[in-house]
This record gives C-alpha cells, structure tokens and sequence, in this order.
C-alpha cells in the first residue's frame, strides 16, 4: 500500500486543515497524544504534525509528501515545490505598517527607515523592488511592539481584521501579499505515488465544494 504523508502546521490553520481532511475521509485519529506521526481514518495517509515554518522544508526534503501552509510562510521560505491547490481558508494579508503619525513611506532627513519583520526575505525584496533602502531586523515575537519600544519605525507583519494593528496605534500603509492556506506537494513524490496523490487530490477538492 502506498502511503503519504501529510505535514500540518500549528496555529491559525491547523484546525480548519484537520476539518478539510476529516471531509476528505482522512480525519486524524483522536488518541493521537504525543505522538509525531499520526495516523488517519484513511490507512493510506498519515500526518505530521510540525511548526509554520517548517511545513516547506518537510515537503520540499521529501520528509512529507504533502503540507498544508500559508501563502507567507511558502513565499518566505521559497521552497522548490509544486503548488496544486488553493484551499480557500485562512485567508489574511502581509502587509506594511507604522504608527499613526508617523510619516511615510519616507522618514525626514533621509533616515534609512528600520523595519521588524518575521518575514525578512518578503520585507527586503518589497522595499528593494521599489528602490527604497530599510535596515531589516528580524524579530519572532509580536512584531507589533517594536515601533512602541523604538526598536522600528515600521513593520512588516500578517493582519486580518487589523484590530491588533490599531489596539497598538499602527496604520496599514502598503500591501505586499494576499495570503491563504495552500496546499503544497514534494515534487518526486508527486510522480513516485502518482496515483495515490491524484486520488487524495480529487477528494481535497471535492470536499471544499461539499461534495466529498
């Protein structure tokens, strides 16, 4: 029997991944506990259970067949592999903001703006494609901060309703990605297990439509 193996990343889009896999006959095993690899009510797919940024690298290495990630976390990385599906769910935006009297996109007397980021690949070539010179800082933890505590006039982060944003006195100020769950595949295993990726694909898609 071949098997595939699923990377899930923690956080905002674990649970709706889980949901969309239990539509498509693959729901996780409910005793899953500490264990790294868990197995589905399918037998042909198991998961593994992983943090965001890692979902890409475990596909791309071959570790996992498939992975289900965020649009930002597949650009940042920029994994080499293929990208069959949209998913349709968690979707929100990478974008760039600065406290409310702030000015921009420009600070006065030519100072090169610095900008906290968790997406420092994505912030370099945003501003680098616009000709506009920034010093990146790279934080992991609420980038939100950083311009309160002077460690940045601006940042580069993920929004969604964008309450975060303005319960800190930030502005949205430029887009740079529209963002969403997709779902990504190891690019042997899609030829290597071609039948089985085919068959998990066609029920992905249908149980988004609601017809699985």
């Amino acid at each position: 029997m071949t098997r595939l193996r699923v990377a899930l990343a923690k956080g905002r889009l674990y649970e709706p991944s889980v949901e969309r896999f239990r539509r498509a006959g693959a729901a996780l095993a409910p005793d899953a506990g500490r264990r790294l690899l868990i197995p589905s009510s399918d037998p042909a797919i198991e998961f593994l259970v992983v943090k965001p940024g890692d979902v890409p690298v475990y596909v791309e290495s071959g570790a996992a067949d498939l992975g289900v990630t965020g649009t930002d976390v597949l650009r940042e990385s920029n994994a080499d592999v293929l990208e069959p599906l949209e998913l349709g769910f968690g979707f929100c935006r990478l974008v760039v903001a600065s406290p409310e009297a702030a000015p921009y996109p420009l600070l006065p007397g030519g100072i090169t703006a610095r900008v906290a980021t968790k997406y420092p690949r994505l912030a370099q070539a945003h501003f680098g494609s616009a000709g506009r010179p920034v010093d990146i800082i790279q934080v992991n933890g609420s980038v939100e901060v950083a311009p309160l505590l002077g460690l940045s006039h601006w940042i580069v982060d993920l929004v969604d309703t964008g309450n975060t944003l303005r319960a800190n006195g930030l502005k949205e100020r430029e887009t740079i990605l529209t963002c969403g769950a997709i779902l990504v595949a190891n690019r042997a295993s899609q030829k290597l297990k071609l039948d089985a990726y085919l068959d998990l694909m066609d029920r992905i898609e249908r149980s988004g439509n609601g017809t699985a």
